[in-house]
C-alpha cells in the first residue's frame, strides 16, 4: 500500500496532516513507513516521532531516479503502508518540474491526495481541484482532503462542490489553533528542540482520526500495481574507517540513505555533540559537520572551547573533514547572528558568517570543484542545492582558497562558494552520498589514509 499526500501550493498544512495519519495509522497497530519529496531535511523529523520509523527523502535532483526507486522499495516493502508527503505544490519542482511530487508520484505509481487549505474559500475549491486533476491526466488524483475549515457548514458546502468534479473528499480538517507547528526562518523548528511536540503529535492524531476518512485512505492505497522486485545494492565495502558525526540541536540535517553509503563503504558513524561534549570521540580518522542552525546555539558553540580546541587540532593533524550549510558556518571564524552580535566558531575558515533579514538563496544547483579536494578532483562536477540565510565574506577575498563554483539551475547565474586547505573542505552546498558514491568512496579512502599515518607516526 501506498499514498502521496500533495499540497495544492506551500503552506496547506500537508506536513500538520501527514504527521497525524502517520501517528493515527500507527494507532492502529500498521507499520508505516515516511517519505518525503524533495531535499528538506525537517519535516522528515516530524514523521519520524510519529511513525517511529526515519522518513527518506525522494529527490530527483540530488539522487538518480533508478536509486530513489531502490530507496523506496528497500524501505516499503518491510512496512505495511507508504505514505509520500510531497514538496510545495503538486506540480511544483526545480527547473522543468524536475524532482517535483507529480514526477515522483508517477515514478512510484501512487495515487495522490490533495491537501487544500480552504480558509476564506468555498465552491472555489473544487475550480482549484479540477485544475490540478486536468493539468496532468496521468496523475491519479484519488481524493482531497480540506483543510483549515472554520466549521461543519464549511465542510459540507465545499466537499459537495468538489464531489461535483467527481474526486471524493477523503477527510475535511476543522481549524485547530494547537495543531500549528512552530516555525522560524528555515521553515519549522526541527524536532529535536520542540520539548512539546509529542503532545502536538497526539493532537494532530486525534484531529486525523476525527475529520478524515482513515479506511477509505487505506482501500485507496490498495488499488496500486505490486513494486516490482528489485535487487537493491548501494556500495561495496572499502575499508573500516571511524568518523565522527555532529548531531544534537545545532547539526541534524542529514540524510539516513547517504550516511548509509557510508556505513555500507565501512564506516563506522559516532555521533557526538558540539554542543555538550568537550572532545571529539576516540579512534577516529574523519569527521563530518551536517548542516542545521548554529546561528541560534552561537553562544553555547562559542563557549565550549574544549570541542573548538579538538577540531581544530584535528584539522592540523590534517584529519578529513567535511563540513556542510550549517557546519560551513561553524567552521568560519565567527557568525554574527540576526541582531548584529559576534561570536567567535572554530576559525578554519577566515571569514565570517553573518545572519541577514532575508533569505540569501534557495534551490538546487551544480558544483563544480576548482580544485582538488577530500571529495572531489579539480573539475569534477556534482549536484546539490542550498537554503541559507546567512552571507559569507572572506577576510581576503584575493587570497581565498575556493573550493566550487556554484551555478544555480533556475537562473544560470555562477559564483564561487566554499574552501579547502588540505583534508578540510566546507560549503553551504548539501549534497547526497547515494547521488554521488564515488565522494564517498573518497572520503573513506582519505580517511583509512589518515589513519595509516597516525598508527605510523604513534609507532615512531
Amino acid at each position: 500500500m501506498r499514498l502521496v499526500i500533495a499540497g495544492v501550493s506551500s503552506g496547506t498544512g500537508k506536513t500538520t496532516i501527514v504527521t497525524g495519519l502517520l501517528a493515527a495509522l500507527k494507532a492502529r497497530g500498521l507499520a508505516v513507513q515516511p517519505f518525503k519529496v524533495g531535499p528538506d531535511y525537517i519535516d522528515p523529523g516530524f514523521h519520524k516521532l510519529a511513525a517511529g520509523l526515519p522518513s527518506h527523502n525522494l529527490d530527483s535532483w540530488l539522487v538518480p531516479e533508478d536509486k530513489i526507486q531502490d530507496v523506496f522499495y528497500l524501505q516499503a516493502e518491510k512496512a505495511d503502508i507508504a505514505i509520500v508527503e510531497g514538496v510545495m505544490g503538486l506540480y511544483d519542482g526545480g527547473k522543468n518540474g524536475v524532482s517535483s511530487t507529480a514526477q515522483i508520484a508517477k515514478r512510484l505509481q501512487a495515487p495522490v491526495i490533495l491537501v487544500l487549505n480552504a480558509k476564506a474559500m468555498s465552491e472555489s475549491a473544487a475550480a482549484i481541484v479540477l485544475g490540478f486533476k486536468n493539468y496532468d491526466p496521468e496523475i491519479n488524483i484519488a481524493g482531497v482532503i480540506v483543510n483549515n475549515l472554520g466549521s461543519k457548514s464549511h465542510a459540507q458546502i465545499i466537499a459537495q462542490a468538489i464531489e461535483k468534479i467527481g474526486v471524493p473528499v477523503v477527510g475535511c480538517v476543522l481549524r485547530r489553533p494547537e495543531m500549528s507547528l512552530p516555525e522560524r526562518h528555515l521553515g519549522l523548528t526541527p524536532t529535536e528542540e520542540q520539548e512539546q511536540l509529542l503532545k502536538r503529535i497526539e493532537v494532530m492524531k486525534q484531529a486525523v482520526q476525527e475529520d478524515i476518512d482513515i479506511d477509505k485512505l487505506l482501500d485507496i492505497a490498495q488499488q496500486v500495481p505490486a513494486l516490482a522486485k528489485r535487487e537493491v545494492h548501494f556500495a561495496n565495502k572499502l575499508q573500516a574507517v571511524k568518523i565522527a558525526v555532529a548531531r544534537d540541536e545545532a547539526f541534524s540535517f542529514y540524510y539516513p540513505a547517504s550516511m548509509k553509503v557510508l556505513e555500507d563503504l565501512g564506516a563506522e558513524l559516532i555521533y557526538f555533540s558540539p554542543l555538550k561534549d568537550t572532545t571529539l570521540p576516540q579512534g577516529i580518522s574523519g569527521l563530518i559537520l551536517g548542516g542545521g542552525f548554529p546561528e541560534m546555539f552561537a553562544q553555547e558553540l562559542s563557549d565550549n572551547q574544549g570541542m573548538l580546541q579538538a577540531i581544530r587540532t584535528a584539522q592540523k593533524r590534517k584529519m578529513p573533514i567535511y563540513a556542510e550549510c550549517g557546519g560551513f558556518m561553524y567552521a568560519s571564524r565567527a557568525i554574527v547572528d540576526f541582531e548584529g552580535r559576534e561570536y567567535q566558531m572554530l576559525g578554519l575558515v577566515p571569514g565570517i558568517c553573518q545572519m541577514q533579514k532575508k533569505l540569501q538563496t534557495v534551490g538546487y544547483v551544480q558544483t563544480k570543484a576548482l580544485q582538488k579536494n577530500a571529495l572531489m578532483n579539480k573539475g569534477e562536477v556534482i549536484r546539490g542545492h542550498e537554503f541559507h540565510f546567512s552571507s559569507f565574506q572572506p577576510d581576503c577575498e584575493a587570497e581565498f582558497s575556493w573550493a566550487f563554483e556554484f551555478t544555480k539551475m533556475r537562473t544560470g547565474n555562477s559564483y564561487c562558494g566554499g574552501y579547502v586547505q588540505d583534508n578540510l573542505v566546507t560549503s553551504y552546498l548539501h549534497m547526497h552520498f547515494l547521488g554521488n558514491v564515488s565522494l564517498a568512496e573518497n572520503l573513506i579512502n582519505k580517511c583509512a589514509g589518515f589513519a595509516r599515518n597516525a598508527g605510523e607516526t604513534n609507532e615512531k
